[in-house]
């Protein structure tokens, strides 16, 4: 099994290279203290992002939108969100080869949020985020 933190920079790889691809400018925080992972730059205004890994799941791309702590001994807290440390959330799929930017505002921040790859067979779009609108690039990190 693959250790959590190479699946991760393989993931902030793939999503660095999304956004360059798309004229951003790209600046990495140094140390490992912060609770983003990069700083995005349009020449307008600069963006703190978190990156995760997405998971496809029945249709779906799922991703971590906390902290979790449970792994420590006696944590304080088990989870925490990225609610006033953030501005957006950068989802690398590997299994789709898609990178996605979403605004922290879009989704829930208590566990987890989803991104639907495809059309509910019941045509409903109501409270349904499509993962084509924040879509930002293709990228085959091997």
């Amino acid at each position: 099994m693959e250790h959590p933190k190479d699946v991760g920079d393989r993931s902030t790889l793939a999503i660095i290279l999304a956004l360059h691809a798309r004229g951003f400018t790209v600046l990495l925080p140094f140390g490992e203290n912060t609770r983003y992972d990069l700083v995005i730059d349009d020449s307008k205004k600069m963006a703190r992002v978190q990156c995760k890994t997405g998971r496809l799941v029945d249709g779906s791309v799922i991703f971590r939108t906390s902290s979790s702590y449970v792994h420590h001994a006696k944590p304080k807290v088990p989870t925490r969100t990225y609610l006033g440390e953030i501005d957006q959330f950068a989802v690398y799929c590997p299994k789709l080869g898609r990178v996605y930017l979403i605004p922290i505002e879009d989704v829930a921040t208590k566990q987890y949020a989803s991104l639907r790859v495809e059309q509910p067979r019941n045509g409903q779009l109501k409270r349904i985020r499509l993962a084509s609108a924040y879509e930002i690039g293709r990228v085959a990190v091997s």
